[in-house]
């Protein structure tokens, strides 16, 4: 279940960065903490990188916390994630609004433990008039599955547009496009995240680990994004078009 509601102007107006969220468990191992250690230390990065992404320019932060597939871990290690969004929920909504974030949750709720949905929805009614930026948490989380209930629901519907389809498929009409989408950890593979939505996506991959990831690391993946000339499939003003010869 996902928000109808349409985005604030002035997030809108921004960068949309989408993140995975990439290398807690193995950030831990290193230092011989336990897995969860490693995921209460993203949580941390997870404030820093939210307080320094409006000043850098992004109004839309999308966020990869736990992925359809991620319920093939360990049951422990759910159960520890899913005590640590409890956690989140109950204790960061006062800062997401006094900070003007909006908080929206992606994915799938019927399948999260008893009470979660609730909290979910509560944390999205109290930020809702968050204009400085649009947090969005993705949890039991499949683009894949996303673009194929889009599908469903647009059945029998008569042709639509691409801007139809994608508000079918986020729920949120007039969610500006990923522009950039970060994944930490060294990993370079999308993993199921924002396929529609990043189509056009610039994609930087960092070896960084999540816990260790700092808002000079999300300025230097913002740089090298400012660096890319973004041409959408067609040319520069000043590229002169290739005639092809037979």
């Amino acid at each position: 279940m996902q928000s109808n509601v349409a985005l604030k102007p002035i997030a809108a107006a921004r960068l949309h960065v989408g993140i995975i969220m990439d290398g807690n468990g193995r950030w831990a191992t290193r230092r011989g903490l336990s897995r969860l250690r490693g995921h209460e230390a993203g949580v941390e990065a997870i404030r820093r990188i939210v307080e320094a992404a409006p000043d850098q320019g992004v109004g839309t932060l999308t966020l990869y916390a736990f992925s359809s597939d991620n319920w093939r871990r360990p049951k422990a290690e759910v159960t520890a994630l899913m005590g640590l969004l409890r956690f989140y929920l109950a204790n960061e909504i006062a800062a997401l609004v006094r900070n003007g974030v909006r908080l929206t949750v992606i994915g799938r709720r019927d399948r999260l433990p008893d009470g979660i949905a609730a909290a979910i929805t509560r944390a999205e009614a109290e930020t809702a008039d968050g204009a400085t930026l649009h947090l969005r948490i993705a949890i039991d989380y499949s683009a894949r599955d996303a673009i194929l209930n889009a599908a469903a629901r647009a059945a029998g519907a008569g042709p639509l547009d691409r801007e139809a389809f994608a508000d079918l498929i986020t729920g949120e009409p007039g969610l500006r496009d990923v522009d950039l989408i970060i994944r930490t950890s060294g990993e370079k593979r999308l993993s199921d995240f924002l396929l529609w939505e990043g189509a056009y996506a610039e994609l930087h991959f960092t070896e960084r680990m999540w816990p260790e990831f700092e808002a000079d690391d999300l300025a230097d993946a913002l740089a090298s994004f400012h660096r890319r000339e973004r041409r959408f499939g067609g040319l520069t003003a000043s590229a002169p078009a290739e005639v092809p010869t037979f």
